[in-house]
């Protein structure tokens, strides 16, 4: 295996561009090239695609992926046709083709040019083609967004449920199944429709620690999302309504209001709806409105906001669609607009469903319900759905989301939950949560009636509270461990060995809830600024630009790049705190005592001045909750590297990865303090390397990694490559 495994990462070199995997991509392809069965659940920007597509590109045969966005496979394919010389190692097969464009496909297959086939499932069943791909070499079936085939995901498509008898009549080949979002109902659904039970399953955490969330009440909603958007001019968003008469509105409404939008969905013509997604892809669009219904096949890595103006129909359609926000890592604010009646407006649409589709819906509606209403983390909400612990106090991401900035008012309901859980126990664990709730208020319905509950002793034991506040409890009591929802009969609510521990005991401990809140619309708005400013910095645009203009002359003036002087990071928080001395330059986000000392001073005046002139109210509290912390390593690091210790026994003695430790080394720098690493570049990297890259570095506008990568990525590694950015700006800029 260990030179598979070689093989395996300098092929991902070779098409790729990546000298490692990320997560458990390796074992993956490892496992189907081994010809087993594999099911990946990993979140959006997780790298499911790079899963199949390499093994597709160094099999023999032709991989089948099956898709169902059409966008998306037309990405999909010109990326990978990108990678690999000449058109034809990845083709789509759908409906959009004419007639000589199928045969071409069927003469690249034939030849063996061929690696990827895109298909649509409505596609993969028309007998043509079947009876055509039985003829070639198939490598493997790759199923993409594998929620599709479960009544239960939330994107549900009839046509996927038969895609294991296609498969079967195809090929006896290994099937890799991916999904960005499966709840462990979804999971046991897909893994049985594809007879794949004996699967490998490789799960990542489903955490997307970089991501904020927040849920207000949809009041103002359009003024309050162009207010949110004006506060973000040029960073790229996504807002989704439920209705294509909707988006449609709403992009106008964004457009007449000055801000650069477009809409997205299911009924615009096929030209127009390729010509707005790439505008926004490349960045000729700052905003796209789109219908939730219609799957986005959207690869931008750096979305910086997602609002659901409406709110999806289940937490598995809000976890992919937020999951589209921050897939570099970066910013990204997830905001979605609460009101009930648009719930109940939904429920009535179900009604209209076949009965199994309508339990199934108003299921899922009860989750982003309690997701909606939660007064717990939010992450952590999300997390139990997906089958995942997190923890609220020191969980990856825990401070991210408005329950855990502004914590709801809670109330102590555990006397409540013991008697919900008395009442499921004695009840024989049979009912849903909509029936416990009607014999808790005393409301007779057809459940009640055929099985005699108003004669029980639980028959109207909560009527002095909402019917709202039971619903929480249960909600609660579910993600707590309390009570568990039945993954056979779903819904129905069992006693869990907590709440059995908890009947023994007689009582429940620390079990609160949020109490009802009735929302004053100042009080709103003043807690949507406070969230506003701490997620875009509440950037002065006007201030931003003559800083950047001032590092400009400066720069000129000392014969170094612009970025030497400050990052653009400081001076974005300089345009939030107003600092008007030294002193205060020294407390903004990357800037050191050195620096601050050798070019605070023609900052700091200008900005009191521009603070004079303008009548701004600096608020000085801010400036103190900003100070950017400062390395706890730093002197150890100084010292050591003075003595000339080797890099690699710096980490070792302070328990750092070789990537903490260039970090920490980074912020050394950047914030103004010479650091001394010549005598580990002299003996590891080539002289002439080095005095290349000092050369461009002078004349490079960027220090950013993507610029010095595209420039050096073929000769240096990424951390070689940071350690001479270290020496360069110590050398240069300090």
């Amino acid at each position: 295996m260990s030179s598979k495994n070689a093989d395996l990462s300098k092929e991902l070199k070779k098409y790729f561009g990546f000298s490692t995997f990320k997560g458990p991509q390796k074992e993956v392809m490892e496992t189907l090239l081994e010809g087993k069965d594999v099911f990946v659940l990993m979140p959006t920007g997780g790298g499911k695609s790079l899963c199949y597509q390499l093994p597709a590109l160094i099999s023999e045969g032709t991989a089948i992926v099956v898709s169902p966005l059409i966008a998306l496979m037309k990405n999909q394919v010109d990326a990978v046709n990108s990678l690999a010389s000449g058109h034809g190692i990845a083709h789509v097969l759908n409906s959009s083709l004419n007639k000589s464009q199928t045969n071409q496909v069927f003469t690249d297959i034939k030849s063996g040019k061929t690696k990827l086939l895109y298909v649509a499932p409505e596609s993969l069943i028309k007998e043509d083609y079947v009876d055509f791909l039985k003829d070639v070499t198939i490598s493997f079936v790759a199923i993409d967004e594998a929620h599709c085939i479960s009544e239960w995901g939330h994107d549900f498509r009839p046509e996927y449920r038969n895609l294991k008898l296609i498969i079967d009549k195809i090929a006896d080949v290994p099937i890799i199944a991916l999904t960005a979002t499966a709840t462990p109902k979804v999971q046991d659904d897909i893994q049985k429709t594809l007879g794949m039970q004996d699967a490998q399953v490789f799960k990542s955490s489903f955490n997307r620690p970089n991501l904020y969330y927040e849920v207000r009440p949809k009041v103002n909603v359009d003024k309050e999302i162009v207010r949110f958007i004006n506060q973000r001019k040029g960073k790229s968003g996504i807002v989704y309504c439920l209705s294509r008469r909707k988006v449609e509105e709403f992009a106008q409404l964004l457009q007449v209001n000055g801000i650069n939008a477009l809409p997205y969905h299911a009924g615009l013509d096929q030209k127009t709806r390729v010509s707005n997604q790439d505008k926004f892809l490349m960045e000729e669009c700052d905003v796209i409105v789109a219908t939730i219904a219609f799957g986005m096949g959207i690869d931008k890595p750096d979305v910086r906001f997602v609002i659901h103006y409406d709110f999806p129909k289940s937490l598995e359609s809000y976890y992919q669609e937020t999951g589209r926000a921050g897939r570099d890592g970066g910013e990204g604010y997830c905001l979605a607009f609460y009101d009930p009646k648009d719930i109940e407006k939904l429920e009535k649409f179900l009604a209209q469903k076949p009965v199994s589709e309508r339990e199934i819906g108003l299921q899922l509606l009860n989750e982003i319900v309690g997701y909606a209403e939660t007064s717990m983390s939010r992450r952590q909400y999300l997390l139990y759905y997906f089958g995942e612990e997190f923890d609220p106090v020191h969980g990856l991401g825990a401070k991210m989301d408005d329950n855990a900035q502004h914590p709801p008012v809670l109330k102590d309901a555990g006397n409540d939950l013991l008697s919900v859980i008395q009442m499921v126990s004695t009840l024989e664990e049979k009912f849903k949560t909509k029936d416990l709730i009607s014999l808790i208020m005393g409301k007779e319905n057809s459940v009640t009636k055929s099985y005699k509950l108003e004669t029980t002793e639980f028959f109207g034991i909560g009527t002095q509270q909402t019917e709202n506040y039971w619903k929480s409890i249960i909600r609660q009591a579910t993600v707590q461990d309390y009570l568990t929802k039945d993954i056979e009969t779903y819904g129905v609510l069992k006693v869990s060995l907590k709440g059995k521990e908890a009947l023994v005991k007689g009582r429940v401990e620390n079990f609160f809830i949020s109490e009802d809140k009735e929302y004053n619309l100042e009080e709103l708005r003043s807690v949507a600024e406070k969230n506003e400013l701490q997620a875009a910095g509440g950037l002065d645009q006007v201030l931003y630009s003559q800083l950047k203009e001032l590092r400009k002359t400066l720069a000129k003036k000392h014969g170094i790049p612009p970025y030497t002087v400050f990052m653009d990071p400081s001076l974005e928080d300089m345009t939030v705190q107003y600092p008007t001395t030294v002193e205060e330059i020294s407390k903004i986000y990357g800037v050191g005592e050195g620096k601050a000392r050798k070019f605070g001073k023609e900052f700091s005046d200008f900005i009191a001045r521009y603070v004079e002139e303008n009548q701004i109210e600096r608020t000085q509290d801010m400036v103190l909750k900003q100070v950017a912390k400062k390395s706890s390593h730093k002197v150890f690091i100084i010292q050591t590297t003075d003595k000339k210790m080797d890099l690699e026994d710096i980490a070792k003695a302070k328990h750092l990865s070789m990537d903490e430790l260039l970090k920490e080394m980074e912020r050394i720098v950047y914030q103004g303090t010479k650091l001394n690493i010549d005598y580990y570049i002299d003996e590891n990297i080539d002289e002439d390397l080095v005095e290349d890259f000092m050369e461009f570095m002078n004349e490079s506008e960027s220090d950013s990694m993507k610029v010095l990568t595209a420039e050096f990525g073929d000769e240096l590694s990424d951390e070689e490559l940071r350690m001479l950015r270290i020496k360069f700006i110590s050398d240069v800029a300090n």
